[in-house]
Formats: structure tokens, C-alpha cells, sequence
């Protein structure tokens, strides 16, 4: 069975109607993003702001065709892209990249879409408000009911690239948090003090497990994704409303993955493990259904813990 791969066109510039980049600047871009793992921060944004002359909002759409390209699309051969303009926990500005990912041979629901991978994208990597999503084409309903569960989802912007739209236009009579009783929200979850009952368990690996947005069904979770000479991938579970919109931790562990520009194979994959909250256990069976549409892979490890 063959993986999804990731690829770019190397030789071709990029256009847009905000800006445009020649082949040599599209090619740093790509490499730039690539090492920074899909993040432009507040210097980086300063400074192609500069370069271009451009607003930083004409810059956020003019790159959504480049984020476009981290894509892996092996079933509908459609690329979206996704860029979040969020603030962190210093009030910097930073651009967040997302792109959809498919898994060939497998169930279309487990799919990672452009809107869900930006967001996941600036939720693990520390954004603390978001402030504007810029996308390459209209957010289905499956992405409008995730962005529901942000705690900003009714004050950032949605820009698509002849309209703008706040998400209740897009998403009237909503389902969300509340009604299901729950007071907290993605970007603003209840504040997690337990610990992992194992402390063989890496810190690292713990935090991003603890860190897990679960107020439905209390699994807290996380993916890790070893690499042979790129460092580590952490992918943290985010529970929807509607259940279906979840984002599972192998999802979000291989999101970031892809935004890295690697290839998910026996070459650059040393390790794959799943931790899970002992007693709320939901998410093996899924992880092994995606991995299954890989070849030659190391074998899911999954470990159960409890907390304390």
C-alpha cells in the first residue's frame, strides 16, 4: 500500500493577488517554513511586510497559496491551504500554517482538514488568541463546526480571497460548548492539575498529553512521532461538540509532521506512540486504522496511564 508523500514544485514562482514571489523567494519561503515547522513569526512577518511592501493582512492571504503546497491530497488531488494570524503569550504576532491530509485507502472521515491543521498548528505551538484565518477556499461545515469550539469563534475574521466573514454568518443557529454544558472551549480549557501516575513517561510527551482539549470523554492524549534526523512530532487530542469534527492526536501529531516537509516512511520514522488516560481509552483503534495505510512503518506503541 503506498503513503502519502509530500512534494513541491521547486521551479515555479508564486502569484497572488496581494503579492508575488519569484522563483528564488518562493523556494526560501518553502525552506524557511519547512525548518520552522509551518510558523512565521513576528520578525519573519516584519520583515516580508518590508520586502513586499504590504500590509500584514495582504501578506496573510498572499501566502495561503504556499501553504497550499504542504498539502497531501492522494484522494481528491485538492489542495487547501490555511494560514492563522493568532497572538501568543508574549502578545507577538505569529502566522500559523495548516494544509489539508488524506490517508489513501482509508475512511474519508479521518482526514485532516487545511482549517483544522492552521488551527492545531497555533494551538500546540503556544497562540493564545486568534485574531484572523486566512483560507484558500470556503470552510466546509465539518471545519465551521470545529473553529465553533475556539474560544475566539466570535470575533475573528475568516478570509477567503474575494469575501470576509465572521463564523456566524458562515455558521447561524450553531450547536457548540454550551450547549452541551460546557463552560470552557478550545484556546480556554478548564485548568488540567493532575499528573500521569508513570514517571517513565517524558515530561515533553506528559505536557502535550495534559494539555489535551477532552472535556467530552476525559481522555487525555497525545502522539509522539520520532524521526531518525528531525527531531520529535507531539500531536495533542481536541474534542468538537459534534464529536464527528474531533481532531485525534495521531491527526494532529502527523499535521505538523507534514508541515515539516517530510515523508511519513521506513526512512524517516523511528518510532510512533499513543499515550492514554487509563479508563478513557478511545483512541488506538483509530490511530492503527490510519496507520494501517502506510507499508513498513515500527509499530504503534500505545500506552495507558492513570493520573494522580
Amino acid at each position: 500500500m503506498a503513503s502519502a508523500t509530500f512534494t513541491v514544485q521547486e521551479d515555479t514562482a508564486l502569484t497572488n493577488s496581494h503579492i508575488t514571489l519569484n522563483v528564488a523567494q518562493t523556494a526560501s519561503l518553502r525552506s524557511q517554513l519547512k525548518s520552522q515547522r509551518g510558523i512565521l513569526n513576528t520578525n519573519n512577518i516584519e520583515q516580508l511586510c518590508k520586502e513586499f511592501n504590504v500590509s500584514v493582512d495582504s501578506l496573510l492571504q498572499g501566502l495561503v497559496p504556499l501553504a497550499s503546497e504542504f498539502s497531501v491530497a492522494p484522494v481528491s488531488h485538492f489542495h487547501v491551504g490555511a494560514i492563522v494570524k493568532a497572538i501568543d503569550e508574549q502578545q507577538q504576532v505569529n502566522f500559523y500554517f495548516g494544509a489539508n491530509v488524506e490517508f489513501d485507502h482509508q475512511a474519508l472521515s479521518l482526514v485532516v482538514h487545511a482549517e483544522q491543521s492552521a488551527i492545531n498548528n497555533a494551538w500546540l505551538n503556544g497562540a493564545k488568541k486568534i485574531l484572523k484565518i486566512a483560507i484558500s477556499d470556503a470552510p466546509c461545515g465539518y471545519c465551521r463546526q470545529f473553529m465553533n469550539e475556539l474560544a475566539d469563534a466570535k470575533e475573528f475574521d475568516i478570509l477567503l480571497p474575494s469575501q470576509h466573514f465572521k463564523l456566524a454568518e458562515l455558521l447561524p443557529h450553531s450547536f457548540g460548548p454550551t450547549d452541551l454544558g460546557n463552560e470552557f472551549s478550545l484556546f480556554n480549557p478548564k485548568p488540567q492539575f493532575a499528573v500521569f501516575d508513570d514517571e517513565q513517561i517524558e515530561e515533553t510527551f506528559a505536557g502535550f498529553a495534559l494539555n489535551a482539549y477532552v472535556p467530552y470523554s476525559q481522555n487525555f492524549s497525545a502522539v509522539k512521532v520520532s524521526t531518525f534526523d528531525n527531531g520529535d512530532f507531539y500531536g495533542s487530542y481536541a474534542e468538537n461538540a459534534a464529536y464527528s469534527p474531533s481532531l485525534s492526536p495521531l491527526q494532529s501529531a502527523l499535521s505538523q509532521f507534514f508541515l515539516a516537509g517530510l515523508s511519513f516512511d521506513k526512512e524517516t520514522v523511528k518510532g510512533i506512540t499513543l499515550l492514554e488516560t487509563k479508563g478513557h481509552e478511545n483512541q488506538a483503534g483509530v490511530s492503527k486504522a490510519v496507520l494501517s495505510g502506510f507499508t513498513d512503518l515500527p509499530e504503534l506503541k500505545v500506552i495507558s496511564a492513570a493520573l494522580k
